[in-house]
């Protein structure tokens, strides 16, 4: 029963490794930095991606969550662990450009929100 539980754990884990060893080069600079995403309202969002699959975000309402993303085509889907939620995964547009660099995109909620990639990631653990 340990064999079957470890088997599958480890297949369950391949695809976020493999994603994360070979990600666009897109993302390298926010691999340091921080995606803000900024709402109508002018609340902010964080989040901080890890080169290894992993990330930690920040809401609006600065309620923390965290858990794995990976490529999917063009675009970066972020699918939350913790705290546990509903098994759905949030895809958008990779982050692109160099620091500074913004872009409009949509909230999980279909929501209009800016995007901005900015340097240091202050806040993230």
């Amino acid at each position: 029963m340990k064999t079957l539980l470890l088997a599958a754990a480890l297949a369950g884990a391949a695809p976020m490794c493999c994603a994360a060893a070979s990600p666009s080069n897109k993302l390298d600079e926010a691999f340091a930095g921080t995606v803000i995403s900024t709402y109508s309202d002018g609340r902010k969002a964080k989040l901080w991606l890890n080169r290894d699959g992993s990330y930690t975000a920040e809401g609006r309402r600065h309620d923390r969550s965290s858990g794995h993303w990976k490529i999917k085509g063009e675009q970066i889907c972020l699918r939350q662990s913790h705290p546990p939620t509903l098994p759905f995964s949030y895809c958008t547009a990779i982050p692109s450009g160099r620091n500074g660099a913004s872009w409009p995109a949509k909230s999980v909620f279909g929501d209009p929100i800016t995007v901005r990639l900015v340097p240091g990631r202050s806040g993230a653990s």
